[in-house]
């Protein structure tokens, strides 16, 4: 076997878990990272919603002209987590803002500072820009380390991302990655170079995101022990895998379908789990496609404390990649933290 591609993108402190949030869409695909623009106005619409909270400001240029921007941050299941609630921004409010303007549309901010009427300032990037009253996204959730109270829970419990941790697909959060490290083949590189975000983004208006991509959603996951099945529940789309164990009746033919089809089987404590039949067609949302005939091979293995559980994924498709293809990443156990509801809103 030729020797596997292995990826990671490290983070350091408590902007882990708040960067991971972006991943719903790529950021760096539609918005210009490298730029801030600020933008003060007033609120005339306020939409608190997954996969992003989006608001619109009514800003007045120098000209005395007003225009409206459409502001959007990180999805509400992240930032509600995080201390940042519906009391803090109504419409009506008078705001101060700075982020990344759009790459693709006119009067469009994804928001990184918010400066509140009361004089706090909203961090959901970066340092403050206005006060020294801040409320920090990614504070609550900064926890580099897991909770070993309960070892006797093994793999069933429900998993978070850790600050410092990996990203399995770092080329969605960063503008500036060299897909060259992935050993694609000419068909996968020409679709890539073919890609308009725009036009093809594949979780646009709320539409499922598919296997492998589901794996990095940056939103609790739980285990569940259903005897001949184990329930894999993921937070985003309100996912729900189901993982068939290698003594259930397995269809000669199983239809292809956006999660494809997983059976599972025990190596000790680990739980390695085969998925084929993969009928999403996307490796990641920025460009990378994935055949029909992939097979994707994941391995779970809490620690014997059961405060970290290890993950690393290995994907295997001879349309898209040269030689297999390996991912890597963690969760630790927070008792304190469920999965939520995440009740996507098209459009958003």
């Amino acid at each position: 076997m030729n020797q596997l591609k292995r990826f990671s993108l490290i983070l350091i402190g408590s902007l882990a878990p708040m960067l991971s949030a972006f991943a719903h869409h790529s950021v760096s695909a539609w918005f210009d990272t490298h730029e801030t623009s600020e933008l003060e106005g007033e609120v005339t619409e306020m939409h608190w919603q997954n996969p992003h909270v989006r608001f619109i400001l009514n800003v007045r240029d120098a000209s005395g002209a007003t225009a409206a921007w459409d502001i959007e941050t990180l999805s509400l299941a992240g930032i509600s987590r995080w201390g940042i609630t519906e009391d803090l921004i109504k419409v009506g409010d008078h705001l101060k803002v700075a982020g990344n303007p759009s790459k693709r549309s006119r009067n469009n901010l994804f928001v990184r500072n918010i400066l509140l009427p009361t004089g706090e300032e909203i961090v959901l990037g970066g340092q403050p820009r206005w006060s020294g009253e801040t409320l920090r996204a990614g504070e609550i959730q900064s926890e580099a380390s897991g909770d070993s109270s309960a070892p006797e829970l093994g793999l069933f419990r429900t998993w978070v991302s850790a600050a410092g941790g990996t990203f399995l697909f770092p080329e969605e959060l960063n503008p500036d990655f060299d897909f060259g490290v992935y050993p694609l083949t000419a068909a996968a590189r020409a679709a890539l170079e073919a890609f308009d975000f725009a036009l093809d983004d594949p979780t646009r208006n709320c539409s499922q995101k598919g296997m492998p991509t589901i794996m990095e959603q940056p939103y609790p996951l739980e285990f569940v022990d259903n005897g001949d099945e184990i329930l894999l529940h993921l937070e985003e789309y309100d996912t729900r895998r189901v993982i068939h164990l290698n003594d259930a009746a397995e269809p000669e033919s199983p239809p292809a379908a956006v999660l494809g089809y997983s059976v599972g089987h025990w190596e000790g404590d680990t739980l390695v789990v085969v998925t084929t039949r993969l009928g999403w067609g996307h490796f990641d949302t920025v460009g990378i496609p994935l055949g029909l005939d992939a097979e994707v091979v994941e391995r779970f293995t809490p620690t014997e404390l059961g405060d970290r559980l290890d993950y690393s994924m290995t994907i295997t498709d001879s349309a898209t990649f040269t030689e297999p293809v390996m991912l890597v990443n963690h969760w630790i156990y927070r008792p304190e933290i469920h999965v939520g509801r995440f009740s996507c809103t098209p459009g958003a």
